[in-house]
């Protein structure tokens, strides 16, 4: 039988709870939790690429670089992106090492710094639309307006929640993965493969050939593009709800379970999928779906296993 490959997209909340300060320690300690799901598929046989967001790590080493560059020279975003795709490909791949050691497994896995083209004509360089950094509340949304005039700032979550604005920056659209030929050879020699970490560092063509761009693309697009190249099974995306759903936060609230994709785009429509949250994971798991793919998931990670082995969540199918 065929060893199944599934493309895991994990969200913030998989290296960040909304309430931590974002130490290394609490960062490591998620970082193992997440890896203890995923290490559940590996066990039943399941061959995993990872990747995963990077929105608050680069936001908060932003700052760090705002703050620090009366000190030391401040880097570009391209290099914030990279910087954050070593750091959390190390913590991903030591726990993920570690754990699978302890279970007497010794697939090896290994992380990759990993470019991805965009487009410098992409419009969301001239109306910025990722978030990064940590949640606002109103009030604090309408300081940092005074106080960071060079910050663009938009609500990203409901009304209902207090904490619902956010710093956004350009993410364009992802058009090809610059490592696939590298990344597919891991693939093949058995390696679990750590990619695409918070979109990609992305590139592009310059008069001398590839060159950085102030931008973080969004990982599920991002992860959605890398699935299709290496001809993924399935494109999972563990975030911090069970199911995509209509009507959020509303009484009449309701979970997506399982829908085919022109159902899904139709849901779409109606705009109950918000640009900053669950827009993109929604249409990142249609155009996955769009151009090949078996299915899509969408659930949280604590349902990650039932959700492959069990038809849990929000799963789109052609």
């Amino acid at each position: 039988m065929t060893t199944k490959t599934i493309m895991v997209a994990l969200g913030g909340n998989a290296i960040k709870s909304a309430d931590d300060e974002g130490t290394a320690a609490e960062q490591f300690a998620n970082v193992y939790k997440t890896s203890r799901e995923l290490v559940k598929l590996i066990k039943a046989g399941y061959r995993l690429v990872v990747t995963h967001g990077n929105g608050p790590q680069a936001g908060n080493l932003l700052i760090q670089q705002e703050e620090g560059k009366r000190l030391v020279p401040d880097m570009p975003l391209d290099v914030v992106g990279a910087m954050t795709q070593g750091q959390l490909g190390y913590m991903f791949t030591q726990a993920l090492g570690n754990l699978l050691r302890a279970e007497g497994i010794t697939t090896p896995v290994a992380a990759i710094v990993n470019q991805v083209r965009v487009s410098p004509d992409d419009p969301d360089y001239k109306d910025p639309s990722k978030p990064v950094g940590p949640f606002f509340t109103k009030a604090q949304a309408d300081e940092l307006a005074v106080s960071r005039p060079n910050w663009k700032i938009k609500q990203v979550k409901p009304e209902t929640v207090e904490k619902r604005f956010r710093r956004v920056v350009a993410s364009p659209q992802p058009i090809a993965n610059v490592e696939v030929d590298v990344i597919r050879k891991m693939i093949d020699a058995g390696i679990i493969v750590v990619a695409s970490g918070g979109g990609g560092v992305p590139v592009v063509e310059g008069k001398d050939g590839l060159e950085g761009s102030a931008a973080v693309i969004d990982k599920d697009l991002a992860g959605a593009k890398l699935a299709e190249l290496i001809d993924a099974d399935v494109f999972l995306i563990l975030t911090d709800v069970s199911h995509a759903k209509l009507n959020y936060g509303k009484p009449d609230e309701q979970n997506v379970g399982e829908v085919s994709l022109a159902e899904m785009k139709e849901l779409a429509a109606r705009g109950d999928f918000l640009a900053g949250s669950m827009g993109p994971k929604v249409r990142a798991c249609m155009k996955f779906v769009e151009n090949g793919g078996g299915r899509a998931i969408i659930t949280s990670l604590d349902h990650a296993f039932e959700a492959i082995t069990e038809g849990f969540g929000t799963q789109i199918v052609g």
